[in-house]
């Protein structure tokens, strides 16, 4: 199989993009770790960047339409709608580190706590 690989550099220096995600309308969401950032790359090349807080990680697009995403060090899933407004939702598991999350069949949301040892 023959295939090209393009390559985008992130508008933001060392923000070490972690998770990616791709949008209903053909654009590509991401989560940039260590820039605190959750990124979009339009169909047509544009990037627009929104500020998050504690290390975004996973991030999958929800049944509600919106992009969810895990925060590593913020203890916290934070759901982020097209427009870039930001909702955040506590985790109980103190120190949880979730750092991946997806979208089950089931119409829930489920993320692995690594520092919890849970599901």
């Amino acid at each position: 199989m023959a295939g090209t690989i393009s390559e985008s550099a992130v508008l933001t220096t060392n923000a070490q993009p972690f998770g990616i995600a791709a949008g209903l309308d053909g654009s590509v969401w991401f989560t940039e770790v260590a820039g605190n950032k959750i990124g979009r790359l339009s169909v047509g090349g544009t990037f627009t960047e929104f500020p998050a807080s504690g290390n975004p990680g996973g991030i999958t697009l929800g049944p509600d339409g919106a992009f969810w995403f895990t925060e590593i060090g913020g203890n916290k899933i934070g759901q982020i709608t097209g427009s870039g407004t930001i909702a955040e939702f506590s985790i109980p598991t103190s120190g949880s580190f979730s750092h991946t999350i997806a979208a089950g069949p089931d119409g829930a949301l489920w993320f692995a706590e690594a520092g919890g040892n849970k599901i």
